[in-house]
């Protein structure tokens, strides 16, 4: 995370608005973190978990889930971006999330970041970002997600 910036106020993020940050370094999702997911939120459909099975359909092997590859995007964030210098952050949810192109298991992704927004609410602010997961060698991303998030300042 030693590149990463760390806006430490309200002006700051204000600052980064219409910022695009990344790429990450590329991660790999392999079989056994899918697996692990499957296990932990008990979807366990085949075209992630079978190897055999999703070898002989149209995407040629199992796919990542697309909620595994959402997940991801607070691992990628560290790369890119700090909010340690604020008394408090939440995850506030999602807009819009969408899987434009499959993942398949053994790819490797990064994301970029885009900053959105910084909208006053009670007690703080929101910010709207946009992560977009890159997959190595595809044309489209496997997942675009515009994210909310909510800090205080110290």
């Amino acid at each position: 995370m030693s590149g990463a910036l760390r806006p430490d106020s309200s002006a700051a993020l204000r600052d980064l608005v219409g910022s695009v940050l990344g790429p990450t370094g590329w991660y790999e999702v392999d079989q056994a973190k899918v697996d692990g997911f499957a296990e932990t939120t008990e979807d366990r459909q085949w075209i992630h978990v079978d190897p055999t099975r999703a070898a002989a359909s149209r995407f040629g092997g199992t796919i990542v889930h697309g909620l595994l590859t959402l997940s991801l995007g607070p691992r990628l964030l560290e790369e890119l971006i700090s909010f340690d210098g604020f008394a408090h952050s939440l995850n506030y949810g999602y807009r819009k999330v969408r899987f434009p192109a499959p993942f398949r298991v053994g790819g490797r992704i990064r994301m970029h970041l885009s900053i959105d927004a910084v909208d006053a609410v009670p007690g703080g602010v929101q910010l709207t970002s946009t992560q977009t997961f890159e997959l190595k060698g595809a044309q489209k991303p496997v997942c675009v997600a515009e994210s909310l998030a909510r800090f205080v300042e110290r």
